[in-house]
């Protein structure tokens, strides 16, 4: 039995087909994506008309890699990148181009929003978390603002995902790991939230979907697309969710305690709870979790960011950058660099630039910059495990998923400033997979058979064990001092405007 998955990501739109009984992917396939280019600066924008695109060409090209056996194809799950807000009409058009991560044209609404409500803590009260500029909350009230022309011709407001999953079902709906990603819902209750619906637009609230559990089926697969694909009608599409929750399925956080970290575009960091993460801090990003639990989450925006601009420089390949960290023992002798080239999400630095501290005439080299930046990239994520520790997590092992993870350097580097071991899992397809294990689940149980989240995160998902590191207890100790001079120079810098 086959189970498709499809991930939405900025770059572009990957599918992957995952065969249950052998756990193994039997098809792949990925179609880019393109920017909205002539915006004004701050705006980070797509087409959605794209994503259907996208999505159409993957799956046919999964399915034709299946060499006669689309039959066995029983359902499909959808990730969508975390911000992301599809406007439709009543004719179910598309109005305008999505917002994507990194767009931070709607901060002057995020303040507004905290305002109203006595800053982060009282939004916490009413919510259980905090939307900022990263949120639909304040790209519903930029809208209402700055294109009432739209706002008003709105009859659905949805998610990247599901909007993906309308367009294969004809079904409206979430839940509440995609709707928690909104700033919009009470995560306690797995409802929206009526007070920050009210003050944004007493009408916002009849634009959004019900909110639905996350290991049941949306729907059926439109007949019209089952034959265009060349599928059984009776294809099941799955609740789906933001890629990160689904990454974290892929790499088998599913019970309390947990904690992954994905590296790809960003860096990602969950912590999964059996009851609401809240960071009273404002820094780790409660939601509902994509398997009926919660989560605590943290991105660091220049995970690949801070690396690609030193390949870009020197001309290196990726194996030539790794190489030179490698040639440069840890610390950089005394080379530090903040990491934000672009705007930043932990700490919270939206209009955020590098600094290179500590430059010395022994140290200004061209390998020791590679050593500094993949260290300052290393220290924003220990400084995300560092408030997840705070909040309770105290892991035994961090599991690492993404294209990133495959370097030995890296993981290393991890190991040694998270103070744990790391173990790399079996799966590189992250959210993609992570939404077909969440298809195969809602399956089973339309089906009226038993499997849970847990029971099949311990069937596919399978550590590396031979690519494990463990910290080197010096070494961390060093990183701990590293990490704590970054923050004191963010703490100084961002306050005075250098930052």
């Amino acid at each position: 039995m086959h189970f498709l998955g499809i991930e939405i990501g900025h770059g572009g739109t990957r599918a992957v087909v995952l065969d249950l009984e052998s756990a193994v992917i039997r098809a792949e396939a990925w179609v880019p994506h393109d920017w909205i280019e002539g915006l004004p600066a701050g705006y980070r924008e797509q087409n959605p008309a794209q994503w259907i695109d996208a999505v159409d060409r993957a799956v046919r090209q999964c399915l034709a890699a299946l060499e006669g056996q689309k039959e066995r194809v029983a359902a499909i799950g959808i990730a969508g990148p975390q911000r992301g807000l599809v406007l439709l009409d009543e004719a179910n058009r598309i109005i305008r181009p999505t917002k994507l991560a990194g767009d931070i044209s709607v901060k002057r609404q995020a303040d507004e929003i905290a305002r109203a409500f006595g800053g982060a803590p009282g939004l916490i009260e009413i919510a259980g978390q905090a939307p900022g500029v990263e949120s639909a909350a304040a790209e519903c009230l930029w809208l209402k603002q700055h294109e009432p022309y739209h706002f008003q011709r709105a009859a659905s407001l949805l998610t990247v995902q599901d909007f993906i999953a309308y367009w294969l079902t004809g079904e409206r709906a979430t839940e509440a790991g995609s709707a928690s990603g909104t700033g919009l819902l009470d995560i306690r209750t797995r409802k929206w939230s009526a007070e920050l619906l009210d003050f944004i637009d007493p009408q916002l609230a009849s634009l959004l979907p019900p909110v639905g559990a996350s290991d049941q089926p949306r729907g059926l697969l439109r007949p019209a697309l089952a034959r265009e694909w060349g599928v059984s009608e009776m294809v099941q599409v799955g609740a789906g969710s933001a890629s990160p929750l689904l990454a974290a399925l892929a790499a088998g956080c599913v019970t309390n305690g947990t904690v992954a970290v994905e590296l790809g575009s960003a860096g990602v960091i969950v912590g999964v709870g059996d009851s609401p993460v809240i960071d009273y801090r404002g820094e780790i990003t409660p939601l509902c979790n994509a398997t009926g639990s919660w989560l605590g989450l943290a991105t660091t925006t220049n995970t690949a960011v801070a690396p690609e601009v030193l390949r870009r420089h020197y001309g290196w390949s990726a194996e030539q950058f790794e190489a030179m960290v490698a040639s440069v023992s840890p610390g950089a002798d005394g080379l530090l660099l903040l990491p934000y080239f672009t705007g930043e999400s932990i700490p919270r630095l939206p209009d955020g630039t590098g600094v290179l501290h500590g430059i010395t005439p022994g140290n200004f080299t061209p390998a020791h910059m590679a050593r500094a930046a993949a260290e300052g990239v290393a220290l924003g994520l220990g400084y995300a495990m560092s408030r997840l520790r705070d909040l309770g997590f105290d892991p035994p092992e961090i599991r690492l998923l993404g294209p990133g993870v495959v370097s030995p350097v890296t993981r290393q580097l991890l190991a040694d400033v998270f103070g744990a071991p790391v173990l790399p899992v079996s799966s590189r397809q992250g959210a993609a997979v992570g939404a077909a294990m969440q298809a195969a689940v809602a399956f089973f149980h339309q089906s009226g058979e038993s499997l849970g989240f847990e029971e099949i995160a311990s069937y596919l998902v399978a550590g590396d064990s031979e690519s494990r590191c463990d910290p080197d207890p010096q070494a961390h100790e060093m990183y701990q001092e590293l990490m704590s001079r970054q923050q004191y120079l963010v703490d100084t810098l961002h306050p005075a405007g250098f930052l």
